[in-house]
């Protein structure tokens, strides 16, 4: 997991960045007055009304005067008590998830569009946006008694789109990706006369953002005043951690402000390992909510000038962290709103801190439902408390239990996944997953596999294994035959409790051969397996003899002849 953790260490992988972005040339005076209705006023350094974003507490004053409570409510800082005591630090949650939009972005919005004259407002406004911003226009423009066109890319989740409609905005879908849907929406604000509502990019959406840094302060106890360490904040183009920077630096110098992005989406570190803004060539989708190519002009002055550094964290992370939310307050973050968490277990754990108090604000919980699954199968790996393995096994009978009880031994260990098909080679290969407490713990299972001669191979950084190979594993069995004598494929359910499988395992192998095994722990009281076992006709009673003595709560069920014709078209 890379982590940079000051500016002086930031690091660029060669290729991660393209071009350097155009407007990067001229001064960062791209700001429309809020209430000049000058076409030709594009509120640059010399318009009295954007005079103060260059003034040394002119964004302190801005937050402390901006509007956004008549959409935003003041989000709880809870303790995360389970999370606090993994770490030993003290872990605050700011739940900006718990906004009436679920996102923080309402708060920008609303203080953008107090800011415009009766007459801009009039006009309506426009935005650009798949999801949370979307919403936080719709709901200002509602609250102000003003028509609001909301610009999304034409694969926007019809989810998101009901939502933005259900506040009242209209919607257009436009485009195919984000960058035509942008262009569209700026093109139309310039035709119509429209004020374009940016997402991050603009100082009084950034002031309306502060505002979360200005309920932090106030929220801290006295001791976790005294005690606070940093403040991790999630970043796509700039704008929270830009508001939230303004404000804390104005009143706590000495507290760290510390981004975190996607480490495939990561145009704030880049732009400032390179001293100028950049666009990234391609960013990583899975975070959504913050696969940001650019980041915005003003907000990289900020940050430039009151960021401490970024930490970088992979999927697997992100998931964890939208884990460890759910364990603390049973709510659902979306992979972005669980950034900053994730941030947070790194960089305490990267710098061995202990007895520090943190702030992580958790932005957002607008998540689709079908991405739940690949959120919780990259958790546990992303919170280490689970390794992924490939191991190899000669082709004999027995191997597959002498596996097993290499990689349990003596010990409480869990077997999460296992996935195994026969190979009609000497050698065949077997993906397996086991619950794990310390790094200590991989490492003695790693050396007892080794030592039984299984070449165990750790996958537990590779994405692409945590998300596509665990789904490829198996297919027909390699025999020279093209099937496998006295083969039958059957279900077993078991107890989801330590040992069941080795329980199984002894009560039928090696006497008879394994061909094919298929598992993964369900989270729940009873999980099922898929069993190929090779058994011949005379062996029948015997066979059956040893499926009624095993223990209390198997049940073996052999496949209803629809699910035997759907395998025999690709298993057997």
């Amino acid at each position: 997991m890379p982590i940079i953790c000051a500016p002086e260490d930031f690091q660029l992988e060669p290729g991660a960045v393209s071009d350097v972005c155009p407007s990067q040339q001229s001064p960062l005076d791209v700001f429309r007055c809020s209430g000049c209705t000058r076409a030709e006023c594009q509120g640059g350094a010399g318009c009295a009304d954007m005079q103060w974003r260059w003034d040394s507490d002119g964004y302190l004053k801005k937050i402390l005067t901006a509007s956004v409570y008549d959409v935003a409510v003041n989000s709880n800082l809870e303790a995360a008590e389970r999370l606090s005591e993994q770490l030993d630090n003290t872990i605050l949650l700011k739940r900006e998830d718990m906004q009436p939009v679920f996102s923080f972005k309402c708060r920008g919005a609303f203080n953008k569009m107090k800011n415009l004259s009766e007459e801009q407002r009039q006009k309506g406004v426009i935005c650009s946006s798949a999801g949370n911003h979307a919403q936080g226009v719709a709901l200002a423009a509602s609250r102000l008694g003003c028509e609001a066109l909301v610009c999304m890319p034409e694969t926007t989740p019809e989810i998101k789109v009901k939502a933005v409609k259900r506040l009242g905005g209209t919607v257009e879908l436009v485009g195919e990706s984000y960058t035509e849907t942008q262009a569209y929406a700026q093109e139309r604000a310039r035709q119509e006369g429209k004020v374009f509502v940016a997402p991050y990019d603009d100082p009084f959406t950034i002031a309306g953002q502060g505002t979360v840094g200005q309920e932090i302060m106030a929220q801290l106890t006295s001791s976790s005043q005294s005690n606070l360490h940093a403040i991790f904040v999630p970043v796509g183009g700039g704008g929270l951690i830009a508001g939230v920077a303004a404000y804390v630096k104005a009143l706590r110098p000495d507290v760290r402000i510390i981004g975190v992005e996607p480490s495939g989406a990561n145009c704030m570190a880049a732009s400032l390992a390179k001293g100028e803004r950049v666009t990234l060539s391609s960013v990583d989708a899975f975070a959504d909510g913050v696969a940001v190519k650019t980041i915005g002009a003003e907000t990289f002055r900020l940050c430039q000038q009151l960021v401490d550094g970024i930490v970088l964290v992979d999927n697997a992370a992100v998931s964890g962290a939208v884990q460890d939310v759910f364990e603390e307050t049973r709510c659902i973050l979306e992979p972005a709103g669980a950034l900053a968490v994730a941030g947070a277990r790194a960089y305490l754990k990267h710098h061995c801190l202990k007895g520090q108090t943190v702030v992580a604000i958790t932005s957002g919980a607008n998540i689709n439902f079908h991405r739940l699954r690949l959120v919780s199968e990259l958790a546990d790996v992303g919170a280490s408390k689970e390794a992924i393995l490939a191991v190899t096994l000669s082709e004999a009978q027995g191997q597959f239990r002498e596996l097993i009880d290499a990689t349990v031994a003596d010990t409480t260990m869990q077997i999460t996944e296992l996935k195994y098909r026969y190979s009609a080679g000497p050698k065949a290969h077997v993906l397996m997953s086991v619950a794990i407490k310390t790094p200590a713990e991989l490492s003695a299972l790693m050396s007892r596999l080794s030592t039984g001669g299984f070449s165990p191979l750790d996958l537990s950084a590779i994405q692409e294994a945590q998300v596509h190979l665990r789904h490829l594993v198996g297919g027909r069995a390699r025999s020279f035959m093209g099937e496998l004598p006295d083969e039958r494929i059957m279900t077993v359910e078991f107890p989801e409790r330590p040992g069941a499988l080795r329980a199984f395992l002894l009560k039928t192998s090696p006497r008879w051969n394994i061909s094919l095994f298929h598992y993964r722990k369900s989270g729940i009281q009873t999980s099922q397996v898929l069993l190929g076992i090779q058994v011949p006709a005379q062996d029948e009673p015997e066979f059956q003899k040893a499926l009624e003595l095993l223990p209390e709560g198997f049940t073996i069920g052999a496949l209803k002849p629809e699910a035997q014709q759907a395998f025999s078209m690709f298993i057997t």
